[in-house]
């Protein structure tokens, strides 16, 4: 924030339109032939005794050097740093919707160089930025490139790992992401300015090129979308490289290939799967899952960083940004033993349910909290208000970052391989969206906060019933085609006792129901009775 500068013969104050500023005054004698600044608003006739030449940034921390002081982003300016933020996640936005059905179409591994190269020249061209419009629109390019690597990324993990190693894998992956996180400081702090702190951070991606080499193209989505030819090139190389015998080793595969050379390949568009019966449902669940986890994290992080004047340990900008981190680290470190005992859709509610929890309690229980306070003999004071809202905000950031987390690994696994981009996609365009609230809510100056918190707090509540409507796909093989993901249907959250009859209908019955007619030959040979566990009891 900037300092308005004065010379000390002033005769007025301005110490309430200096509040946003470090307080300093410094002589307008440093400005040089610099014209003076425009003067203070609302200070009537004084105003012709303020010669003002620059602004004085108070920055304790941090970079020395950023966007705001560069372009004196302050007063009347201080919105274009909104849209700074706002476009970097625009970009993302459209980067995940419009890259993840590209990889569908082409693959996962040019869409992964691509978005390498070309994040590479965004990047190093933001640091090179002569205005704020510039940097915004470069953001936004480089927001776009970021999603198709994280993106394609995700998927390669997901469609190369056992389906006992998916999660612990993608657990990994977020804990390398965090490190980054808690590096961050520390290297603006050595960096002192930004445009060395953006380059810094860009040129790692140099050594992403060698995944060219490194990764090959997903053997899943080929078989998935009959690309044989590609398919059986790729399966020659893997055994060429591990020094296999194909005759021995993978008998029986490269037969079945071979007489398969001739199908023409059978990509898919995400926008088919507007017309299954489950598979929609399910992916639309977890989009308002990923919406409302990401979007109401907003609402806890202000509402614990609000106190951060009554609170001496959130008074540092390093303790504000390390408590935040941290929570997000535990977070994760939870769902890692929450998933392996509940699996993903008992994780999910567990953790919905507590978000639920600490959000309605923030808005209620706190407002009670706050009429008792007003009475003398009531015993309460606005401290014990403060400490239970900052209680509250702690649970539902931590509730809320494993909500989104989960939610879009949820999505990764129950949609099938041939849309699986397109599918996530969609969940990580959601949460894109629910982070592009906080922007907007500081822009319109926290207009509209509270109703902001209540509408996420009523979907918190929406989305309970909804994730009851989810398959478990722990330890389940990823499908691969649309049919199979909608064989992806709800089961029991709890297991049923032993010698107990499970309330099922018949596989007609069952068959009308799920809308998989092209089905009916699995039903023509069981007998009438027949249900998806056994005989139905007479």
């Amino acid at each position: 924030m900037g300092n308005w500068t004065s010379l000390p013969t002033t005769p007025f104050s301005t110490a309430p339109w200096e509040a946003a500023g470090n307080r300093s005054n410094s002589s307008g004698a440093d400005g040089g032939d610099t014209p003076p600044l425009p003067s203070p608003p609302d200070k009537g006739d004084n105003a012709s005794n303020c010669d003002c030449h620059a602004w004085d940034y108070g920055i304790r921390a941090g970079l020395v050097q950023n966007v705001v002081s560069k372009w004196d982003l302050v007063c009347d300016n201080a919105w274009k740093v909104h849209i700074a933020k706002f476009s970097l996640l625009v970009g993302l936005i459209f980067g995940y919707l419009i890259t993840g059905c590209i990889a569908d179409w082409v693959g996962r591994r040019p869409v992964l160089l691509c978005s390498i190269i070309f994040i590479l020249i965004f990047g190093l061209t933001v640091a090179l930025s002569v205005n704020v419009t510039m940097f915004s629109t470069l953001r936004f390019f480089e927001g776009f490139c970021l999603a198709g690597i994280i993106l394609t990324l995700y998927a390669l993990r997901i469609e190369l790992c056992p389906p006992g190693k998916r999660f612990m894998i993608t657990m990994v992956a977020s804990f390398v992401a965090m490190a980054g996180q808690f590096l961050m400081p520390g290297l603006a702090a050595l960096c002192r300015d930004w445009q060395v702190l953006q380059a810094l951070i860009i040129c790692p991606f140099l050594l992403m090129l060698l995944y060219w080499s490194i990764f090959p193209e997903s053997l899943r989505w080929l078989m998935a979308t009959q690309q044989f030819e590609s398919a059986k090139r790729l399966i020659l190389h893997f055994t060429q490289k591990n020094r296999m015998n194909p005759e021995g080793d993978i008998k029986g595969v490269m037969p079945e290939l071979e007489k398969e050379l001739s199908r023409r390949p059978k990509k898919v568009c995400i926008v088919k799967v507007v017309g299954t019966r489950n598979l929609w449902k399910n992916i639309v669940v977890l989009c308002v899952n990923s919406l409302t986890g990401y979007g109401i994290h907003y609402c806890f992080a202000r509402s614990m960083m609000g106190h951060e004047v009554k609170v001496p340990l959130l008074e540092n900008f390093y303790a504000d940004y390390y408590t935040t981190a941290s929570i997000a680290l535990v977070s994760c470190l939870a769902m890692c033993v929450v998933v392996r005992f509940l699996g993903r859709r008992g994780g999910l509610l567990l953790f919905m349910i507590l978000t639920a929890l600490a959000s309605l309690l923030q808005l209620g229980l706190l407002n009670l909290i706050g009429k008792y306070s007003q009475h003398p003999d009531s015993g309460m004071s606005d401290s014990v208000k403060d400490k239970f809202s900052i209680a509250f905000s702690i649970v539902g950031m931590f509730a809320s970052h494993a909500v989104g987390s989960l939610s879009v690994f949820f999505c990764a696994e129950i949609t099938p391989t041939v849309i699986r981009c397109g599918g996530l996609g969609l969940v990580l365009a959601s949460a894109g969206f629910g982070m592009l609230t906080a922007p907007i809510i500081e822009l319109h100056n926290q207009k509209g906060y509270f109703l902001h918190h209540i509408i996420f707090a009523c979907c918190t509540l929406i989305c309970i019933i909804c994730i009851l409507l989810l398959p478990e796909s722990r330890d389940q093989n990823l499908p691969e085609n649309i049919s199979n993901g909608e064989h992806y249907t709800r089961q029991p959250l709890l297991p049923h006792k032993k010698g107990e009859q499970p309330l099922l209908l018949t596989n007609a019955e069952l068959k009308d129901y799920s809308g998989l007619h092209d089905a009916a030959t699995v039903g023509d040979t069981l007998p009438e009775g027949a249900t998806a566990n056994g005989m139905k009891a007479m």
